[in-house]
């Protein structure tokens, strides 16, 4: 059978094996499609059916998850674990507390993960989880209760040889912390390497705060390096006003560009002077408030309620906040107003028509699997410190960080090339992210 229609007929097979989950579909999707050459080459792919098992979760975790509020009000969450493949090491991803959290989301973000941690040349394997627990307006003492809570059914599965779980939306370093004191209780083991992305004085390491978002940045900057470009004076948008959106400011700042804008849920604000980083991360970091705050101390600036951050014109578009965030019509506006270069920060923020309408455009794209990898790389960086008992400077991990963020790139870009399809990242990034899985699922046999 051709491997298109083997393609096609995988597809089928997985939409039909699991209903309603439409992000997991996507996400499947895009990767089936742009993996079609290298099946072409590698027969044995097929004869192994290692593109059916990669597409089959090894392991689906949902449990439930009671807590109490500081009213005495009893609470019952849903709580996910999907461990999707280890055959490069230990399942490795984040958890996402949120409402919008289920398993379609969790199987979404397991399928990406796992490609993205392959691109990192590091030995990880490919997990996600989290919960439909909404952190927001929560005491930190009601927060704890849920982490406990959801740690006393997660440690069973998790391990730093196993299961290696890190921060994603809605969960953060005050999350990490109390998600790592609850599996010390219970499993009476100070085991540093079971979480990444914890403080600094209990086994964290350095830069891994800022990871993804210097990481989207320092993909773009090669990507502009390869056409003799820089960031330098470049107007930029970025969307979201989260970690990832707040590094990825800082980071653009300092090579060079302006961040113009960015936005939260309820709108964006746009400052022509360029985004005061120090300021927006004390309104989201410290006080915990709506972006519209800004215009309070930044009056020059404008904050604009409920409209899409992409109707500002920019060179550089970073999506930072979350899955399908620009739609076609956004993509068609910001080719419109000038855009060359989108760098995805979050995961899969760009629909698959927006790609399509970039693509037309000539607008240079860059999807999450690759540019935003550096979170994990430099969770990788923080197991390899616990595991020997180490701690490196803030320089030297940085540089660590840069290093991986130049290597997966010049991958990529080179084996765009090597399928006769120069400066397309997404088939780069899906066809060496799946190769390398695949050579480790045929080495390991059936399993």
């Amino acid at each position: 059978m051709p491997a298109r229609d083997k393609i096609e007929t995988i597809y089928g097979s997985v939409v039909r094996r699991n209903p309603g989950e439409s992000e997991f579909h996507q996400a499947v999707r895009e990767v089936l499609d742009s993996i079609v050459p290298a099946l072409d080459r590698h027969a044995e792919y097929a004869e192994a059916k290692i593109i059916e098992r990669i597409c089959e979760p090894e392991r689906q975790i949902i449990f439930r998850v009671p807590w109490e509020d500081d009213h005495g009000e009893v609470h019952i969450n849903r709580g996910f674990r999907v461990e999707f493949n280890s055959a490069l090491g230990p399942y490795k991803g984040g958890l996402r507390f949120h409402p919008s959290v289920y398993l379609g989301i969790v199987k979404f973000l397991g399928f990406e993960q796992l490609f993205k941690n392959a691109l990192t040349g590091m030995p990880i394997g490919g997990g996600k989880g989290g919960s439909d627990f909404d952190p927001r307006g929560r005491s930190d003492r009601e927060v704890m209760r849920f982490c406990q809570s959801f740690m006393t059914e997660l440690y069973r599965h998790i391990g730093e040889h196993t299961d290696v779980p890190a921060g994603d939306t809605g969960v953060g370093a005050r999350e990490i912390g109390y998600l790592f004191g609850q599996y010390k209780r219970i499993t009476n083991r100070y085991e540093s390497g079971v979480l990444t992305g914890k403080g600094l004085s209990y086994g964290g390491a350095q830069v891994r705060r800022e990871a993804t978002g210097y990481g989207v940045v320092f993909f773009a900057e090669e990507m502009l390096r390869t056409t003799g470009d820089s960031l330098d004076g470049k107007r930029v948008v970025v969307s979201g006003s989260g970690n990832v959106a707040l590094y990825a400011i800082e980071k653009v700042h300092q090579l060079g560009g302006t961040v113009v804008a960015c936005s939260d849920s309820s709108g964006y604000v746009h400052d022509d002077k360029g985004i005061d980083v120090e300021l927006l991360k004390e309104i989201k970091e410290v006080r915990r408030e709506r972006i519209s705050a800004y215009t309070d101390v930044r009056p020059h600036a404008a904050f604009v309620a409920d409209r899409s951050v992409w109707e500002v014109p920019c060179q550089v578009a970073v999506p930072c906040a979350t899955q399908n965030e620009i739609s076609a019509a956004d993509a068609v506006t910001l080719a419109a107003g000038g855009t060359t270069l989108v760098v995805e920060g979050a995961n899969m923020p760009t629909t698959p028509q927006a790609v399509r309408v970039f693509a037309e455009a000539g607008v240079r794209f860059a999807p999450g699997k690759a540019a935003n990898a550096g979170g994990v790389a430099a969770s990788a960086l923080e197991m390899q410190q616990n595991a020997s008992r180490d701690s490196w400077t803030f320089a030297h991990s940085e540089d660590r960080l840069r290093e991986i963020m130049r290597d997966i790139h010049d991958r990529c870009h080179a084996t765009a090339e090597e399928y006769g399809m120069p400066g397309d990242y997404i088939t780069g990034a899906n066809i060496d992210g799946f190769r390398r899985v695949a050579e480790a699922m045929l080495a390991h046999g059936l399993i």
